[in-house]
């Protein structure tokens, strides 16, 4: 059954808002009128059945963003799985999220799938409606979960992947902000220095007769060079940036470009432990949500933000198919850190692949923060003596045609 939201007048000509559940918007404006109230406005909650795709979902979907982030996503699904566990059943779950969501969005969501839970249609399915909000894996592990009848435990184990995936994320975010905040002060300041302080001294000595230092012609030379195609450089990083974005578009370019990021010394190898750990833990969630090992392969590949990587997965997928190990198929894939594909081994001699790969997951990613953190490490003093280098640099340019100049006076 859709749901509508509605705005209304009681008889105290106070306004009304909220949800309700009716097979059309004629039997909402019923329903509103046996509680005495006044409909205003009654129309289709966000995605509710019968939309049909109207033009409010679009726009919602075009402009207004993602509805929940990766926060807010896992903090959900913890709250449906702590009230799905306790007993609770999964349309009563619903609606009492629902009922505490501060955003209108949010609750507008709910709502719908709510009603579509209360209509008859599987959770899994009510969510695959929402592929912005809701990945693939995520829809199949809620399918595996209400095949098994283990909803609420398979609900915790999302909560954990997804505060799991968001703690490496925020990690290496923070180990990236410092070095990254640094390096646009300093441009900052050199471009400050180059062209406004370096003019103002070569305006000095413009005059004089007597040649000037090499560093600070040099410097001067540098100065007008800025000045007078800066903007043109800028310009020129401006559609460099917009070439890239454009390239990234075409598929065979982006998995070209995916390929020789792996492929650099010391960001590639990080980019490849993200990937793998991200992969590992999807494969090793979907499997223990009793998800086939050829689907759980598919969507796990789709996780996989680098393209060169998520085609090696997919070759993987088609050895598996027919009829090769999951070990020797990742084996055979050379940009996989030989770690996922020796847990792997492990686990399907032992039979607890999904325990073995979710191992493999925390140790990539414990590396992987490790990594992150060292090169961080390295990169922040290494980025304040070059900025004092550079900085020093421009002062001498400065002082030394000032200090020669004392001492023709003296």
């Amino acid at each position: 059954m859709p749901a509508y939201t509605f705005e209304a007048l009681d008889a105290k000509g106070a306004t009304q808002k909220g949800l309700i559940d009716a097979d059309t918007a004629r039997s909402a404006r019923g329903m509103l009128r046996a509680r005495s109230l006044v409909p205003i406005l009654v129309e289709p909650a966000m995605g509710s059945s019968g939309t049909g795709g109207s033009s409010s979902g679009l726009n919602v979907t075009i402009w207004a963003g993602r509805i929940f982030n990766a926060t807010a996503l896992a903090v959900w699904t913890r709250q449906l799985a702590g009230l799905v566990a306790a007993g609770l059943p999964l349309e009563r779950a619903l609606a009492a999220l629902t009922e505490e969501a501060e955003v209108s969005r949010q609750r507008n969501l709910m709502a719908s799938l709510r009603s579509e839970v209360n209509g008859g249609s599987p959770f899994a399915r009510a969510l695959a409606q929402y592929p912005r909000e809701f990945s693939n894996s995520y829809t199949a592990v809620i399918a595996a979960g209400e095949q098994s009848g283990q909803l609420g435990t398979v609900l915790e184990r999302l909560a954990d992947d997804l505060e799991t995936s968001e703690a490496l994320k925020n990690k290496l975010l923070a180990a990236s902000l410092y070095p990254a905040i640094v390096t646009l002060v300093a441009i900052v300041i050199v471009v400050f220095l180059v062209t406004y302080v370096v003019p103002q001294v070569a305006g000095v000595f413009a005059g004089s007769k007597r040649a000037l230092p090499f560093l600070t012609v040099a410097m001067i030379t540098i100065s007008d060079f800025v000045r007078d195609y800066g903007w043109w450089m800028l310009g020129a990083a401006v559609l460099a940036v917009i070439g890239v974005v454009m390239a990234r578009r075409n598929p065979g370019m982006r998995l070209s470009m995916d390929a020789a990021w792996l492929r650099l010394p010391l960001i590639g190898r990080l980019a490849r432990g993200y990937n793998a750990a991200r992969f590992a833990a999807t494969l090793a969630m979907l499997a223990s949500a009793g998800v086939p090992i050829l689907r759980s392969l598919q969507t796990a590949a789709e996780t996989l933000s680098n393209q060169a990587m998520r085609a090696d997965a997919l070759d993987a997928l088609v050895l598996v198919r027919e009829g090769a190990p999951l070990a020797s198929a990742l084996a055979s894939k050379k940009r996989f850190p030989a770690l996922v594909s020796m847990f792997a081994r492990l686990g399907e001699q032992t039979g607890q692949l999904p325990a073995m790969l979710s191992r493999a997951a925390e140790q990539l990613s414990a590396e992987v923060q490790r990594r992150a953190m060292h090169m961080a490490t390295i990169l922040e003093p290494l980025l304040i003596v070059t900025m004092g280098l550079v900085v020093m640099m421009i002062v001498l340019a400065v002082l030394m045609p000032i200090i020669q100049l004392n001492q023709l006076v003296t």
